[in-house]
């Protein structure tokens, strides 16, 4: 790797940002529910977000900021309401919220972003949030306890913060790229870069010096590569929002993207998204294994990836992983009804190298072998449907009885 990784490494790692986490009141638990990333600096922005008919109103707040082109300052995130399905109030609240923050940053209201997570359909507490807003900007702090505070504060079903931060040099300077995640359940993002054009809620800030059309290919690109090929439970949230921030603060000639040091800083920001990506999945509601499903032989790259995630979203495949059941069966039926071009006399199935399918018919390896593979916590499959080149991997999980009480509780 032409970057390193640094040991308690989170958002505000990088120079010239600080961030917060604070109980404002919005969970009932009285744990950290607000956060606030901040940009000593005017900050070139990118996202991508939900592509959710129902996107709730800091998304759509958060889209028309990017639309309008201009550098940004801060982002504030509420946990324990989604502020999703709240009609023009809602609409109102986002904007006010951003309002509030700019205004106790001294900036331009149309520098802040915003971006929530909870239960949806509720009207957001405005007394709450905006009092929360005042803590966590006195609370602003840089560095990496700083972070993982913010990276608290924005967890819902989380059973831990996610976050990570890397290092390396570009044009003589020392660049850091940091980001924090959460998700747990509600989780298969579809998110379409911004421009051109339970919640997974992803930052990440980085003190190099990139242009706007620079940081919209890293994010466009690193997505498919991340967030996009991750699945828990198949259900795309109405509030899905990444945002990365790069302020210039580490002094390194501007990025563009036929600069000859692009591809090693796009590098560091994709892994820094992979392994965010990757953490959702290990962090999942009530998973006990985690799966790379790899789909090769399809016609195309789209066929594999239908093809992938109908396996990992099927019920039937994840209640059996989560058994340690090695019932081939339930993978080629999903991978059957698809809709993905295959040739069954071709198809190769093997779980961790173990053949388990040849030809379409059982491989003959002894059971106790497939059982052997697929009880670890993390294992792979490789499924060849013979009839092209194309390829696509899923990271998903099994279906366990913890999903189902998390998810029965959540609302009472």
């Amino acid at each position: 790797m032409g970057f390193q990784i640094l040991d308690g490494g989170g958002v505000a790692t990088p120079a010239g940002f600080q961030s917060a986490g604070v109980v404002a009141g919005l969970k009932r638990s009285g744990a950290p529910d607000l956060a606030l990333l901040h940009s000593t600096v005017p900050a070139t922005v990118a996202g991508a977000f939900t592509t959710n008919a129902f996107a709730a109103a800091p998304v759509r707040y958060d889209q028309h900021v990017l639309d309008g082109g201009g550098k940004v300052r801060a982002v504030i995130v509420n946990s324990g309401n989604a502020n999703a399905c709240t009609g023009g109030q809602g609409d109102r609240d986002a904007r006010t919220t951003a309002e509030c923050v700019a205004q106790l940053l001294g900036v331009a209201p149309g520098e802040v972003l915003v971006s929530s997570t909870g239960r949806i359909g509720v009207p957001m507490p405005m007394p709450v949030v905006l009092n929360g807003a005042r803590l966590a900007v006195a609370a602003l702090a840089a560095g990496d306890e700083a972070g993982a505070r913010a990276a608290q504060a924005i967890m819902t079903t989380d059973t831990r913060p996610k976050s990570l931060a890397v290092e390396l040099v570009l044009g003589g300077r020392t660049v850091r790229i940091g980001g924090m995640a959460k998700g747990a359940g509600m989780i298969a993002p579809a998110m379409k870069l911004q421009p051109p054009q339970a919640t997974m809620l992803a930052y990440v800030a980085t003190d190099a010096a990139v242009s706007r059309a620079a940081l919209d290919r890293c994010v466009g690109q690193a997505l498919d590569q991340s967030f996009n090929r991750i699945t828990v439970d198949g259900d795309t949230s109405t509030n899905d929002t990444l945002l990365a921030f790069a302020n210039g603060c580490a002094g390194n000639p501007v990025l563009e993207t036929d600069s000859p040091e692009f591809p090693e800083f796009f590098a560091a920001f994709a892994f820094v998204l992979a392994r965010l990506a990757r953490e959702m999945v290990l962090d999942g509601e009530g998973v006990t294994r985690f799966v790379e499903l790899n789909v090769t032989g399809a016609a195309s790259d789209a066929e594999a990836r239908t093809c992938a995630e109908a396996i990992a979203n099927s019920a039937l495949c994840k209640t059996a992983w989560f058994g340690a059941d090695p019932n081939w069966g339930r993978i080629l039926c999903a991978a059957g009804y698809s809709g993905a071009a295959l040739d069954a006399a071709r198809v190769r199935l093997d779980y961790e190298g173990v053949p388990v399918v040849r030809g379409g018919m059982d491989a003959g390896t002894p059971e106790k072998q497939l059982v052997e593979a697929i009880s670890r916590r993390e294992f792979r499959i490789d499924l060849d449907l013979g009839v092209g080149p194309g390829a696509f991997t899923v990271w998903t999980c099994d279906l366990t009885y913890e999903y189902v009480k998390i998810n029965a509780d959540y609302h009472t």
